[in-house]
């Protein structure tokens, strides 16, 4: 089963934004419409594709996992992934947008119910740790360990999400230094955006490489409490 799951509701406070249906939803729906076919729907090939992917990338010493790895453990030939993607570049693709989505779909929701700005920050930060725990063969992606041998546009991509969400975390962060009465909210919004978004990638490298022992959110609420005072 993929491991690609959103933070349960239970993780967010009750009036935290509710997560969408995540990738293995999809794919063991899929799972079980193929049960009364042959062969599953295109597009459900592709989700089951992006499942495998994922699964592997959980597993130690994945960093790197070859096309013909992965159509053995799907049990087809390698043919048969190009049929749905051009390329394994595309596979990584498919897992990169599963996490966009995923993440600023709830990154939007936290900021449309939650006024404080502050507020705001820490519940993004926690968000994607959560996400990160949660999703362990996503972490490779999103801190660039699976990409290295990659094609360097996903890294670009990659970057890219994080430079989205600093600009999302300044963008809470200065709203709230204003209402504070700082005199430099700009200045204070992005020292404090950035640091928050090497928390992050720091908290995720960390668990990706302790071989998903350390876990992100440890010791996090007194933590963000202090930084985010």
């Amino acid at each position: 089963m993929l491991p690609a799951a959103m933070p349960d509701s239970s993780d967010q406070p009750s009036d935290g934004p509710a997560a969408p249906p995540p990738l293995r939803v999809v794919a063991d729906a899929a799972a079980r419409d193929a049960a009364t076919r042959k062969r599953p729907k295109p597009g459900e090939r592709r989700v089951q594709i992006l499942q495998t992917l994922a699964a592997m990338l959980e597993q130690p010493g994945a960093d790197r996992i070859t096309t013909a790895a992965l159509a053995a453990r799907l049990q087809v030939s390698e043919a048969a992934l190009y049929r749905h993607f051009a390329s394994k570049a595309q596979m990584f693709e498919g897992l990169i947008e599963f996490i966009e989505s995923s993440v600023f779909t709830l990154v939007n929701q936290i900021t449309e119910r939650e006024p404080d700005g502050a507020e705001q920050a820490r519940r993004t930060v926690v968000m994607l740790l959560q996400f990160g725990e949660k999703n362990p063969g996503m972490v490779r992606v999103m801190v660039g360990d699976a990409l290295v041998f990659e094609h360097e546009r996903l890294t670009t991509r990659m970057n890219q999400f994080f430079d989205r969400v600093e600009g999302q975390l300044r963008q809470s962060l200065r709203a709230s230094a204003g209402d504070a009465g700082s005199a430099t909210p700009t200045v204070d919004a992005q020292a404090l955006a950035s640091g928050l978004t090497a928390l992050v990638v720091g908290r995720l490298q960390r668990y990706a490489r302790s071989g998903f022992r350390r876990q992100p959110t440890e010791q996090l609420d007194m933590l963000l409490a202090r930084l985010t005072a």
